[in-house]
């Protein structure tokens, strides 16, 4: 039952921290709506619907209000991050280990900004997917893009390229506790970096070259970082685990040799 109270107890603060960031949210919406569609103001004026003028359009009466919904959350999520992220921290750690709890710790440390850092690059190279993709269409179409769709595309490159940001830092996080080996992502290092051309080109929701590579690229340069560091990693444990094979192998040696009473 304590363990239950205390579930619920870090639940309610993790939630009166999102509510607070939401209400924020909602109050500075436009200058929140002013930077996210900033990629989408900077295409060619062939792409808008009006020459000189960065506007989007409603195709519902809930449209406008779900939309600052979605766009409050997601501020108040980003906002709140410290609260809820350190309610979930205190009421994991005291079933870790110390040292799981230094890695975990150093996990989350490095997970924010590398999130962060895939998120600011899907901001920056949006613009050149959306105009790819909006060149298709002839040039006697106007495109009408509504709110509520800018915001779903807008979403799901910056969550792709974060998660994407974060699984070098999973093969470390594996090769530290021993589940992945520096030998068997070496064996494997041309596929590996095969398959992530492969998600970067299915996953991003443009499929354009130009987005792909834009994530492909600093995955593969991550992915060596991470493989560089897997090898000290591992190359340290065998030279540990070497020498004391052979103190334990010395011990056996020197109590195999003391003369009987």
């Amino acid at each position: 039952m304590d363990h239950l109270r205390e579930l619920r107890n870090r639940l309610v603060k993790a939630i009166l921290g999102l509510t607070l960031g939401t209400v924020v949210g909602f109050v500075f919406f436009d200058r929140l709506w002013v930077f996210m569609t900033g990629p989408y103001c900077r295409l060619p004026a062939a792409h808008k619907l009006k020459d000189g003028e960065c506007s989007l359009v409603v195709q519902g009466v809930f449209e406008g209000f779900m939309v600052n919904l979605q766009v409050a959350l997601m501020f108040g999520a980003v906002v709140s991050a410290p609260i809820w992220l350190y309610q979930l921290w205190a009421f994991v750690t005291p079933g870790l280990y110390r040292n799981e709890r230094r890695y975990s710790l150093a996990f989350v440390a490095l997970a924010v900004p590398l999130f962060a850092a895939g998120a600011a690059l899907a901001y920056y190279t949006m613009d050149k997917g959306l105009a790819l993709l909006l060149g298709f269409a002839p040039g006697n179409v106007i495109p009408l893009i509504s709110m509520d769709q800018y915001v779903g595309f807008m979403m799901a490159m910056l969550v792709i390229f974060g998660l994407s940001f974060e699984l070098p830092l999973l093969m470390v996080f594996l090769n530290m506790i021993g589940v992945l080996p520096f030998k068997l992502v070496s064996k494997h290092q041309r596929m590996v970096v095969f398959l992530m051309f492969v998600f970067a080109a299915v996953a991003t929701p443009s499929q354009d070259p130009i987005t792909m590579l834009a994530l492909a690229v600093p995955m593969v340069g991550m992915f060596m970082i991470a493989e560089v560091f897997m090898y000290f990693h591992d190359r340290k444990k065998d030279q540990l685990e070497a020498e004391r094979q052979r103190q334990i192998e010395e011990e056996l040696d020197g109590t195999a040799s003391t003369p009987l009473d």
